[in-house]
């Protein structure tokens, strides 16, 4: 793998909870427990799990939106949680976030030239007015949006032309990194694979590096190169993504696998997943998978794994496949 372009060191996340004024419990979410990855340059590194997992925390405390409770985020070597708005300005440039709905993350007043201006116009502040005109047109054309869209409102557009805005957003600052929430979630299925062909041609025409937050493991298989799979704010396992498909060392991982919905004699075959999710407030002892684990022992409910490798792939189990 090549040097890594961004990378995490046990991140955390906690968040505190509403309670009456009286009481003396204070109950905590734990969204993020000791999450430690590092990205590579020009990899699709895509992350994976349920909801409520913490992988839009991931990638919000990553952008800045979300402030860490503990550990640490490195970009191109600089550490960049701890950075005020000022000194993270010229990072910002290269970070870039493209969001889950495109109903909602498009001011509805502003026009598309009002919207893909803005971030050139706040991070950098330079340009004139023809050659800030030239850097939105060609983003337009890179994302295959018509340049007679730029005086119109979002409510003229369909879904899938809105996540195009969207994604000409995002790279209208010339980024190396972008972090995509489930960019295709909220479209149709032909309008999902073309937004994906679209992100393929842009990563290979502009070596962007990607971290493509999802739930939808068809899009994981064809898109990805390498997988985070993600439980209750932890890594259960990391590996590429042809052993992940090939052979899953973790249950979850596994139980994952078994869930895709396969036409089997006529009709659709789906393992239901065991049990349900613990509370992540009160978070259990041991392997937090272990209360719908199959495999479970004694030792996983009484000792935490740590990610460790194994053959190539790096596995949160105690009895790894």
């Amino acid at each position: 793998m090549s040097a890594p372009i961004l990378t995490t060191e046990g991140l955390e996340m906690r968040f505190a909870l509403p309670t009456h004024f009286l009481s003396r419990e204070k109950p905590v979410l734990h969204a993020l427990n000791g999450v430690s990855i590092a990205i590579a340059e020009g990899e699709s590194f895509c992350v994976v799990g349920e909801s409520g997992c913490g992988k839009t925390t991931l990638g919000r405390a990553i952008m800045g939106l979300l402030k860490p409770s503990a550990g640490s985020i490195h970009f191109r070597g600089q550490r960049i949680d701890g950075m005020d708005e000022a000194a993270r300005k010229p990072i910002r440039a290269q970070m870039q976030m493209v969001f889950q709905n495109p109903y909602a993350s498009l001011n509805p007043r502003r026009t598309v030239f009002d919207t893909l201006s803005e971030p050139l116009r706040h991070l950098q502040p330079g340009l004139g007015r023809a050659e800030l005109r030239e850097r939105i047109e060609a983003v337009l054309a890179a994302t295959g949006c018509d340049p007679s869209w730029l005086r119109k409102l979002p409510h003229e557009f369909s879904g899938g032309q809105r996540q195009r805005i969207a994604i000409a957003r995002a790279l209208v600052t010339n980024p190396a990194f972008i972090v995509a929430d489930e960019p295709i979630s909220a479209l149709d299925v032909s309008i999902q694979a073309q937004t994906l062909n679209l992100m393929t041609d842009l990563q290979a025409e502009r070596g962007l590096t990607y971290m493509f937050i999802t739930h939808d493991l068809s899009v994981v298989e064809h898109f990805a190169t390498r997988v985070a799979v993600m439980y209750l704010g932890r890594v259960m396992e990391l590996a590429p993504v042809e052993a992940i498909f090939r052979a899953p060392r973790h249950p979850y991982t596994q139980l994952l696998l078994s869930a895709i919905p396969r036409l089997e004699g006529g009709s659709f075959a789906q393992t239901a997943a065991p049990g349900e999710l613990p509370d992540p407030v009160n978070m259990p002892p041991g392997c937090p998978f272990a209360p719908r684990c199959p495999k479970a022992q004694a030792r996983c409910r009484a000792d935490r794994p740590d990610l460790r490798d194994v053959t190539g792939t790096a596995v949160a189990c105690h009895f790894p496949a």
